[in-house]
């Protein structure tokens, strides 16, 4: 079992939208600013529509991209084909890497398997309401306690107002085990 936090980090729409194939949804140059202070040095999943997306290994993180195609190798990233075989790889690059979490970057399948192991939800809230076909998953009350709030206008090259907000797990004890089966980059 990890020991490890597991963060999810998402910017997610009103209307839940996160992404549209490899189309960027919004301009938010603050968030992108927030996204890389919260994964530098860390272990980054993600699935392997938003590695396309994204088109390289990010500087001073680790990416391990989650994908069933057995022919896919790409430079500079590790690669999982189960979400156990990429929780165990997250664990052992972070401890390598000396990170303290592994954090979980997208997509939209990838946060609806993994929310319910998640610790810690690291979400950007944009105040617009795109079309979209991927979507975040609905962050219940229940299970998740927001802890942090900072809100924001547009402007200053943000085009649209938004918020950082940070949700915790209200009991860490109903969060689905992660465990580790081995596996290791």
């Amino acid at each position: 079992m990890s020991n490890l936090p597991l963060v999810i980090v998402a910017a997610v729409a009103r209307n839940g939208v996160i992404g549209d194939g490899e189309k960027l949804l919004w301009r938010l140059p603050d968030d992108l600013r927030r996204f890389r202070a919260l994964t530098m040095g860390k272990p980054l999943l993600m699935g392997r529509r938003t590695w396309d997306s994204i088109g390289r290994p990010l500087p001073g993180r680790e990416s391990i991209v989650l994908t069933r195609d057995a022919d896919f190798h790409p430079a500079g990233a590790h690669v999982a084909r189960s979400l156990d075989e990429a929780l165990a790889i997250g664990e052992a690059r972070a401890r390598a890497m000396g990170a303290s979490e592994i954090v979980v970057a997208g997509g939209g399948d990838l946060y609806a398997q993994i929310i319910g192991r998640a610790d810690r939800l690291c979400v950007t809230e944009v105040d617009l309401t795109p079309p979209g076909s991927a979507v975040f998953p609905r962050i219940d009350p229940e299970v998740w306690r927001e802890t942090a709030r900072e809100t924001h206008p547009a402007g200053g090259g943000n085009e649209a107002g938004f918020s950082f907000v940070t949700f915790e797990r209200r009991d860490r004890s109903a969060a689905q085990p992660v465990e580790i089966r081995g596996g290791g980059a």
